[in-house]
């Protein structure tokens, strides 16, 4: 559709119905019309005189315009073929085609020639002749695509529908497009389908029609568009339009097909809305209603109600509602930023890519339930080996592309087809459904280069472009100029391509993803026929001695006549195995039996190449064993060695596998031999032994045996041993397996329909895209029950050797609910476990781990492990969840130069605690290894640690790549989501990072550039690589460009460096060549300073275990947001439950003691049963032991008396262990007053909300976040300082403070604090680790001032504890810079209702943060005096502590400094050194800094002291 131009307006409808305004047009046409209306009054005349009275079927005015004639006097004259019924339009006399002589002489005893030859008026005509306009009238029934409601996808179905009414509504629906053309700021479409009442209403919000009379026609110019036939904006074909009008029929047809038709369209611009009803099929007009609309919008609204009765319907069916339903699809699919409403709802698609997505699962059923290959049968009646053909895929992805040329959008998506070519196409918003010449384009460029790519193997036989195109299937949607169709209907465009206007070419990039989408898969099968001929050598033959395989015990039948079909072979994983078979071998004898083990696993020669495959001894063996030959189809086993195989692993994921390649072997060689009954087996094993005295119980699956454990009180007083490999059980059970050999041994059931192509599906590497679908379809919990005859090769492949699948994926794709892998998870259950608040060596916390977590993997996997979650270099960790002590890796080398794990150290950092909170501790599922409790199924964080850190990893059939967000963007919209707001869309961030990353390429696409700046003309700095561009990476490059190679010249004359390990800064002095080079390609190019990042393949293990794929960070968000919100919720109730429980344990307690005190209650000299009996009565409450869960392999006797004696006297030891003193009135007021307090905390909580917890979380988490941003800032002001570099003098200095460092550390621990001035290592970074020695008892802690500027501001300094035996590091005896001053505004904003339970290792930090020496305080006696008086203005706080433990001992306090007079080394400057330009110019922030400090540290001290306490009372 055209814009609007000066001197005329164009308006569209369905058919671009507009009027055509151009005056120099209308001029231009007057002269032929009037030739019209002059050559037609003598037909129209002898009409009026001679022609019979016809029933009209409109009123016979029904187009008339003001002047009361016609406004189309070129009424057609239509005649009827009494033959065929066939018609022709005439405009003249002149050409009216006479009946044939035959007809004329037929009908002449019943019909006059006047009667014979009718006129009918145009309207009568469209009405007559429907076909001609609309397509048929009749009912139809063939396979559409239609919108299947149910599932809310796209369905492929027999549907029932009449073409003319889907027409028709096609036609307003296309008007309704049309206009976006024409406005470009319309925004929205709305379709009303009302079944009921039989009407249809289609809205948009696009400029209205214009509310003015037409100056020619007299009419107004919406009774014009949609009131008059032959009106139309479309008919000067030199104008370039991209609409759907053509032919000036369009809602015209619409209006004539309906009883009634209305039309309302709003003008801003003339603030008038503009009304009007036709009726009786556009015979009768109801005068336009114009109004007053101030302030209103455009818009235009066409509603009407068919004639349903013309179509022979008498309602609106659910087939043609889905078909309506679907083109409403194909609107919001097609038509660019515009929402679309159906029946008030809006549709979730956002554009053709996601359009697309819907018909995903309808290829994957047209795959799976498609036509197969017709087999081929040779001469003896066999069936083939190969059909010629593969199999179709039985799932599908779709490979999308979106392109603009010449101003005209190209999008097109491919997928594989089901054996015949499809396409769903779209031109300007018309659905093309027989496509045309721009599916011919797109269709011919991709089978050109498929052929291409199959003749580049020269292996490969001749490829037919047909057999290509069959296994086609796309989707098309783009503008074309001007396009023309096969008829009104159109459902083909032929338009030729070199007038499309545009043109669309396939990339390279699409080229590939399709030759990876298995699509050649069925045309390179014709290539194995030479190899299979090659294959053939080394068949093995029936024969009864074999020699050269020293490995085989082989069966004393095996070959033999008439008994070798009654032997079977036992192929065992590895010799551990064999000796176990041979072992077993004694009960059954060697006559029928042969063992030979397996080296590893066998080859997957589904992808092995055909040299591989000759050379595999491993199969050349089997082959000779079992006496196989190549393409043989066996009927029968009689020709081989042994009748049947029998596979023999371990019960574990590798065993599977290993089951999975034998199967895999054989149906890729020797399909026909697993459709012989009872030829494979596999012997199973028991996975766990239960032993109760002489009794054995075995179970062969983990769910069987977790059955039979909760019905016999958990496995208690039995025996439980779990044996996952064969390696486990002695000769004597091997001996009990082959004396029940029917119980072991399990037939693999004949294949069946669809098992080829799920083994395919799983050991074919090209079918990686069907293979994600199939694991995403996986279910936890997923086994195979082996309480069966025979095992189906599907449920084998489904529900056994999905699980090996699954266990590669779970430990390489995190978890979006925790954002970890199960090895991460592992690490983090251990530290938890182990209360890590001291450090620990890397080496000691494996060790650790592996032991209380049953991680079954290296050492070097887990320590490997550890250092990632403590690493926090640029590109790593945005939050390290553990601390980094010592050389854990650097950006220097990506993490790769971490020193060994024996000689570093670690600890949960100080926000780990505010990302696990403790309180969810209890709320989470733990899992269980053999027995043992171990990691939880998740965490739940406070945010959702996936986008914090990101993710990366490679499983198999996925992988999953997560990119780094902002915490602050994150938390942020988390509180826009509790509000009810709209997310922020959020981009990649990684702390530290001082590039940009911007998006660019499309959605999801990111560019990562590094920074640089320009010196003179041939010199550059470079102070920051692209992400994960690591300073050595990168050097080695300028290496390489500095020396040149016969590739890369030499384009660096020299570079410097002047980096750190945090740091990137190179200097490059380029030379000529490498100037030219810079100017041409640009610097980034140049340096190679841009790195992509993605968010397209985000995928990750949902909170059911099921792999999901998120297109957004804020998807992944969302879900988050909704699973946690729920946690809180059981937190809140779990909370709610101990504060009851306490409070009715605290009531009971005082009354106790009253009742003591008043002797209602004796209690001496009585037996404990009769006081625990009186108690019942009471009505005292009873409290059981909490015991810990037992392992059943761990349980006796012992253990179950005592469990007896805790669940019935033990209840009231609560009471009855109270200590003698607690017999006081002062106990029961402090009872009372706690019982009291227990009950203000509980009403505090039950008014506190799920929303209200998470957001206090959220402010413990920033503020610890704020603290890091402050720390990382206070290290980057150190080192831009330490870039200007000092001449001369650096190294005497240097040397002199290192003499002096070293002199301060061999001083004793007990030494004066003068001796420690010698420590003046007179360095401005604060960078450096420093050791902190003991200080002198008696000394008192000093306050150590520090600057104002940037973010290390002046922090208080508690006494330090010196190091600790073990090794461990003193804990931090200062608070961070930045907590000085923010830390008690941010305390007053939000007061919580009680103190949360927290980890013992939050209460105190494990190292000392550095800071420099500055002048001793003049009164350091008050620091330790304001320290101890800092917990003051908590107690004025309103916050609830939840206190779940009754030790009376709660008055402990932390930070205020041990009696011992510890000190920190760095808290007396050295008097004889001067201070540095900051120390000499303190600010006045910075000793109000320094005054603030002691509260702000001790408050925080106290916060810690009462969260420990309660710590404690969660743990059972």
């Amino acid at each position: 559709m055209s814009s609007v131009a000066e001197d005329s307006f164009v308006v569209s409808d369905a058919e671009s119905d507009a009027f055509v305004p151009s005056p120099a047009a209308a001029k231009k046409k007057a002269a032929p019309a009037g030739a019209k209306k002059t050559a037609a009054a003598a037909p129209k005349a002898k009409a009026a005189a001679g022609a019979p009275k016809k029933k009209p079927l409109a009123k016979s005015k029904a187009n008339l315009g003001a002047d009361g004639e016609g406004e189309l006097n070129n009424d057609d004259v239509v005649m009827v073929d009494a033959t065929n019924g066939s018609h022709s339009m005439s405009s003249s006399q002149e050409n009216v085609v006479p009946v044939p002589a035959v007809a004329v002489a037929a009908s002449s005893s019943s019909k006059t020639a006047t009667q014979t030859y009718q006129k009918l008026s145009q309207l009568e005509h469209v009405l007559k002749r429907p076909d001609t306009y609309i397509g048929s009238i009749e009912q139809h029934t063939e396979k559409l695509w239609v919108y299947d409601a149910t599932r809310k996808q796209m369905a492929y179905r027999e549907t029932t529908y009449v073409p003319g009414f889907y027409k028709i509504f096609d036609e307003i629906l296309v008007n309704a497009a049309d206009n976006k053309v024409r406005d470009p700021t319309m925004d929205a479409i709305k379709v009303t389908i009302d079944k009921n009442e039989g009407s249809i209403s289609v809205w948009n919000s696009g400029k209205g029609i214009p509310i003015e009379m037409h100056e020619k026609e007299g009419v107004y110019i919406p009774e014009l568009i949609f009131g008059h036939l032959l009106t139309s904006s479309n008919y000067d074909d030199d104008e370039a339009k991209v609409t759907g009008g053509r032919n000036g029929y369009g809602a015209k047809l619409a209006n004539i097909y309906s009883t009634e038709f209305t039309v309302e369209t709003a003008e801003a611009r003339t603030e008038q809305k503009y009304k009007q009803v036709f009726t009786k099929n556009m015979s009768d007009k109801g005068k336009p209603k114009i109004t007053k609309n101030k302030g209103a919008k455009d818009f235009t609204q066409i509603t009407f109600k068919p004639d349903l009765a013309r179509f022979g319907m008498d309602r609106i069916d659910d087939d043609i509602e889905a078909l309506m339903m679907k083109r409403v699809y194909d609107m919001a699919g097609t038509v660019k930023d515009v929402k679309v409403f159906l029946n008030g709802e809006r549709l979730k698609i956002k554009g053709f890519k996601q359009y697309v997505e819907m018909y995903v699962s309808a290829i994957n059923e047209l795959s799976n339930g498609g036509p197969a290959a017709e087999p081929k049968v040779d001469e003896d009646g066999d069936l083939s080996i190969t059909d010629g053909a593969a199999p179709a895929p039985t799932k599908q992805t779709i490979i999308f592309d979106s392109t603009v040329d010449r101003g005209k959008t190209w999008e097109v998506a491919f997928a594989v087809s089901d054996g015949e070519f499809r396409q769903v196409s779209f031109v300007n918003n018309i659905a093309t459904i027989k496509g045309g010449k721009h599916v011919d384009l797109v269709e011919q460029q991709i089978v050109t280069k498929i052929a291409d790519h199959v003749k580049k193997n020269k292996k490969n036989g001749p490829v037919k472009l047909p057999s290509i195109r069959q296994q086609l299937w796309v989707f098309v949607n783009c503008q074309i100029v001007n396009p023309t169709f096969d008829g009104q209907t159109k459902e083909t465009m032929t338009l030729k391509a070199s007038a499309f206007g545009s043109k669309w070419t396939l990339s390279e990039e699409m080229l590939k993803k399709i030759l990876r989408s298995g699509v050649v898969d069925n045309v390179l099968s014709f290539a194995k026929f030479q190899q299979e001929k090659q294959l053939k050598r080394t068949d093995g033959h029936k024969r009864t001695r074999i020699t050269g395989i020293t490995k085989l015990e082989d069966a004393n039948n095996a070959g033999d006549r008439r008994r070798a079909k009654d032997c079977t072979l036992i192929l065992t994983e590895g010799d551990s195995a064999k000796a176990l078979a041979v072992s077993g071998l004694t009960e059954v004898g060697r006559d029928n039996y042969g063992v030979f083990p397996l080296r590893g696993k066998l080859l997957n020669v589904r992808e092995a190449g055909h040299e591989a495959i000759m050379k595999n001894t491993e199969i050349s063996a089997i082959k000779t064993i079992m006496g196989l030959q190549h393409g043989k189809q066996y009927m029968s086993v009689d020709s081989l060695r042994y009748g049947s195989l029998m596979i023999m692993t371990d019960q574990d994921h590798d065993g599977s596998h290993i089951k999975g390649l034998i199967i895999n072997f054989l149906d890729h060689f020797f399909p026909s031999l697993l459709k012989q009954p009872n030829f494979l087996v596999e012997f199973i094993t028991p996975i766990v032994k239960c032993t109760k005295g002489k009794q054995e119980i075995s179970f062969f699956t983990l769910p069987e045996y977790e059955v039979w454990k909760e019905e016999h009180n958990d496995g208690r007083g039995w025996n439980i041993k779990y044996y996952k490999g064969l390696g486990t059980s002695t000769a004597q059970d091997a001996k009990k397996y082959f004396r029940a050999m029917n119980k072991h041994m399990l037939p693999f059931q004949t294949t069946q329909e669809g098992d080829r192509e799920l083994i395919d599906l799983a050991f074919n590497k090209k079918k990686a895209d069907e293979r994600k679908e199939w694991l995403s379809q996986f279910k936890p919990g997923t086994f195979l029950d082996h309480n069966i005859a025979q095992v189906p090769i599907s449920d084998f492949i489904n529900k056994e050797l999905i699980l090996f699948s699954m266990a590669d994926n779970v430990r390489s794709i995190p978890s979006i609910v925790d954002g970890l892998k199960p090895g991460q998870r592992k690490v983090m259950f251990g530290c938890f476990k182990r209360k890590l608040k001291a450090e620990i060596k890397v080496a000691q916390l494996s060790g650790y781990i592996g032991e209380h977590s049953a991680y079954h993997h290296g050492d070097v996997s887990l320590t490997a492990t550890i250092v990632n979650l403590a690493q926090d270099f640029v590109g790593a960790n945005n939050v390290n969840v553990l601390m980094p002590n010592g050389q854990f890796g650097t950006r220097m080398m990506g993490g790769k130069d971490a020193a060994s794990a024996r000689y570093i150290f670690t600890n949960i950092s100080d926000i780990t605690r505010k990302i696990f909170h403790p309180a969810d501790d209890n709320l989470l599922t733990y899992l269980n290894d053999d027995g043992q409790s171990i990691e939880p199924q998740w965490y739940m964080p406070t945010v959702p640690l996936v986008l914090i850190n990101g993710s990366d990893g490679i499983g198999t059939g996925w992988s999953s790549q997560v990119p780094n967000y902002n915490p602050k963007d994150i938390v942020a919209n988390l509180r826009r989501r509790m509000a009810g707001e709209e997310y922020v869309p959020m981009s990649p961030w990684y702390r530290g990072f001082t590039g940009t990353i911007v998006a660019e390429g499309g959605p999801g696409k990111y560019k990562c550039t590094g920074t640089y700046n320009q010196i003179d003309d041939k010199t550059w700095e470079i102070t920051e690589l692209p992400i994960r561009s690591w300073t050595s990476t990168y050097k080695e490059l300028l290496e390489e460009r500095l020396a040149g190679t016969e590739k890369v010249p030499a384009v660096i004359k020299e570079y410097k460096e002047y980096h750190t390990d945090t740091t990137v800064h190179f200097i490059i002095e380029l030379n000529p060549k490498g100037q030219a080079e810079v100017a041409e390609k640009g610097p980034e190019v140049f340096f190679k300073l841009t790195t992509p990042i993605s968010t397209t393949n985000m995928v990750l293990f949902d909170q059911w275990g099921k792999i999901k794929r998120y297109a957004t960070p804020e998807e992944i968000l969302d879900e988050f947001y909704l699973l946690r919100l729920d946690m809180y919720g059981k937190r809140k109730e779990f909370l709610v439950d101990e504060l009851k429980m306490q409070y009715e344990r605290l009531s009971n307690q005082a009354r106790f003691v009253q009742m003591i005190i008043s002797r209602e209650l004796i209690v001496n000299n009585r037996k404990r049963a009769e006081l625990v009996d009186e108690l019942r009565k009471r009505d005292f409450r009873p409290f059981p032991k909490q015991g810990k869960a037992k392992v059943a392999a761990e349980v006796d006797d012992d253990d179950e008396a005592e469990d007896d004696q805790s669940g019935t006297d033990g209840d009231y030891d609560y009471l009855l262990s109270m200590a003698i003193w607690s017999l006081t009135k002062e106990k029961v007021d402090r009872l009372l007053g706690q019982r009291d307090e227990k009950e203000r905390e509980l009403n505090v909580l039950l008014r506190r909300t799920p929303q209200n917890l998470w957001d206090e979380d959220l402010l413990r988490f920033t503020e610890e976040w704020d603290k890091m941003l402050d720390e990382d800032e206070r290290r980057l002001k150190d080192v831009s300082k330490n870039r200007k570099n000092k001449p001369g003098g650096g190294a005497a200095k240097g040397a002199k403070a290192g003499a002096k460092a070293r002199k301060v550390l061999k001083k004793k621990a007990g030494s004066d604090d003068d001796d420690d001035d010698a420590l003046d290592l007179d360095d401005d970074s604060e960078d450096e680790f420093k050791i902190a020695a003991p200080k002198p008892k008696k000394k008192p802690a000093s306050p150590v001032k520090k600057p104002a500027s940037g973010s290390a501001k002046a922090p208080a300094e508690a006494p330090a504890k010196p190091a600790t035996a073990n090794g461990g590091a003193p804990k931090r005896a200062v608070t961070d810079g930045s907590d000085t001053e923010k830390s008690p505004a941010k305390k007053q904003k939000s007061p919580l209702p009680f103190s949360m339970p927290k980890d013992e290792n939050e209460d105190e930090d494990d190292y000392l943060v550095p800071t420099k020496a500055k002048a001793k305080p003049k009164a350091p006696a008050k620091s330790r005096s304001v320290s101890a008086a800092s917990s003051a203005p908590k107690k004025k706080s309103p916050a609830v502590k939840v206190d779940l433990d009754d030790d009376d001992d709660d008055d402990a306090s932390v930070g205020a400094g041990d009696e011992d007079g510890d000190d920190s080394i760095m808290a007396d400057p050295p008097p004889k050194r001067a201070p540095s330009g900051r120390a000499r110019k303190p600010t006045a922030a910075a000793a109000a800094s320094s005054q603030k400090s002691a509260y702000v540290d001790d408050s925080d001290d106290g916060d810690e002291a009462h969260e420990e306490e309660d710590e404690d009372a969660y743990e059972d």
